[in-house]
C-alpha cells in the first residue's frame, strides 16, 4: 500500500487533494517523495511566511523543543511572554489571547465583543448581534461558520449559532441599515480571501469606523490571512490608516506552527478574565518560538518594504500574461481572473508542471512566501505563462 492509499484508508476525506506526497522543502521550494521540486506560490495557504525550514526559524523551534515543548497555562513561560511583548509592540495592541488557529482567534473575538456589551449594558439590552460581510470567511467551527457570509457554508450542521447579520461589502447604505440597537460589533476582512481576494474600499472602511464609534460598537478585523506582513504592512489595517478594537491573526504568524492570536486594544483588553476563555495548547512554547522568529524578520520595516516591492513586481509580471483579465488583492495576496480558462483546471495542471497555486472562487490565488526572490517569481511566472498559452 503506497502513501496515498494508506492516507485515504484512514483519514477522513474532507479535502480534495492532489496526488502529491510532500516530503520536505527548502526555501520557497517544496519537494515530494519522488524528489520532484515545486515552486510554491501558495505557502501552505499563506502559512509558511518564511518558506520552508528557514534556518533561524528552524533553529528557534528546535531549541525550544529540546527545552520544554508544552506546559499548561496554569504556569508562565518566558517564550510566551517574549512573543506577546513583541507582538503587541509590532501591532500596537495592548493584550493578546493565544489559541491554535484562525477559527479559534475569531471565536475569541466574538466572545470578547459580546461580553464587552454584556458587561457595559447588561443582559437585558440584548446587545449581541455581530454584523459580518457577505462573501466573508471566518472559520469552520459552528460559530465562525455562522459568522461566514457565504450561503454555501450554511448547510448540513443546523442549527447554526444565532446573532449574525450580513451586509454587502463596500455598500455603506446596506451596512447602515443593518446596524441597530442590538449590534455589539462589526467583523470584516480588509481583503476577502476565500471570497475572491477582494479588497474593501477605503471609503467603506472609514464608514465602518464612523458608524461604530457613534454607537460604541466594536470593530473586529479578521487578519488571519492578511496579517503578519502579507499585504506589505504588518497588519492590513495599516494600509487603511485605521486601528480596529480587536484584530485576529493566525496562518503566517508562526511560520508553519499552529497558532491563533486575538489582539485587543486598551478599550477591551480587560474584558476576558479568569474562567471566561481558555485553550489547552494556546501559547504553546513551540508556536511562540516560531512566532518570535517570524516577528524578528517580518516586524522589520526594511523587510516589509521588500514585500511591497516584490508585490508590485509580481503584479506587473502577471498583468503581462495575455490570458490574464485582471489582477486584484493587496501586497503578496493576489487574485487573478482569467479570460477563458478555469482557475481550478490551471491549478491541477500547474502541479504536474512543478508549480503550486491556489484558487479563490473563480480566480487563481497567489500567497507566496514573503521572502520569495524575484528570480523565483520569474521561474514560477514562466511556468504559468506556458500553461496559459
Amino acid at each position: 500500500m503506497n502513501t496515498i492509499e494508506k492516507f485515504n484508508s484512514h483519514v477522513m476525506a474532507t479535502y480534495g487533494r492532489y496526488d502529491v506526497v510532500m516530503e520536505k522543502g527548502n526555501g520557497r521550494t517544496a519537494i515530494d517523495e519522488n524528489g520532484k521540486e515545486y515552486i510554491d506560490f501558495g505557502s501552505g495557504i499563506g502559512t509558511n511566511s518564511l518558506g520552508y525550514c528557514d534556518e533561524e526559524w528552524a533553529d528557534a523551534v528546535c531549541a525550544q523543543a529540546r527545552a520544554v515543548q508544552h506546559t499548561s497555562n496554569y504556569y508562565y513561560t518566558k517564550v510566551q511572554a517574549d512573543f506577546a511583548e513583541k507582538l503587541c509592540g509590532v501591532s500596537g495592541y495592548d493584550k493578546v489571547f493565544f489559541g491554535n488557529s484562525g477559527a479559534e482567534a475569531n471565536e475569541c473575538a466574538i466572545k470578547l465583543a459580546r461580553k464587552y456589551s454584556f458587561d457595559k449594558y447588561g443582559k437585558d439590552a440584548e446587545r449581541y448581534k455581530i454584523i459580518t460581510l457577505k462573501n466573508s470567511f471566518h472559520g469552520r467551527t459552528l460559530t465562525t461558520l455562522s459568522a461566514t457570509g457565504q450561503d454555501v457554508f450554511h448547510n448540513y450542521f443546523f442549527p447554526f449559532t444565532q446573532g449574525f447579520d450580513f451586509a454587502e461589502a463596500n455598500n455603506i447604505d446596506d451596512l447602515k441599515a443593518k446596524i441597530d440597537d442590538k449590534t455589539c460589533a462589526v467583523m470584516f476582512e480588509f481583503v476577502q480571501g476565500e471570497g475572491g481576494v477582494i479588497p474593501l474600499d477605503k471609503e467603506f472602511v472609514e464608514a465602518i469606523f464612523e458608524m461604530c464609534a457613534e454607537k460604541d460598537i466594536l470593530t473586529i478585523a479578521d487578519e488571519v490571512q492578511t496579517g503578519a506582513g502579507r499585504t506589505g504592512r504588518f497588519l492590513a489595517s495599516q494600509n487603511y490608516g485605521v486601528k480596529p478594537d480587536i484584530t485576529t491573526m493566525a496562518k503566517g504568524l508562526a511560520g508553519g506552527v499552529p497558532i491563533g492570536a486575538c489582539l485587543a486594544s486598551e478599550k477591551c483588553a480587560g474584558v476576558l478574565v479568569k474562567g471566561t476563555h481558555g485553550s489547552t495548547f494556546g501559547g504553546n512554547p513551540l508556536a511562540c518560538a516560531g512566532g518570535l522568529a517570524v516577528l524578528n524578520k517580518v516586524g522589520d520595516d526594511g523587510f516589509l518594504a521588500q514585500v511591497r516591492e516584490k508585490s508590485e513586481y509580481f503584479r506587473e509580471k502577471l498583468a503581462q500574461i495575455p490570458e490574464v483579465e485582471s489582477v486584484d488583492g493587496l501586497g503578496l495576496m493576489i487574485g487573478v481572473r482569467l479570460k477563458s480558462k478555469k482557475a481550478a483546471d490551471i491549478c491541477k495542471v500547474a502541479v504536474d508542471n512543478g508549480l503550486l497555486l491556489l484558487t479563490a472562487k473563480d480566480k487563481l490565488r497567489f500567497l507566496p512566501p514573503l521572502n520569495i526572490t524575484k528570480e523565483e517569481i520569474d521561474k514560477g511566472i514562466d511556468i504559468l505563462s506556458q500553461l496559459l498559452k
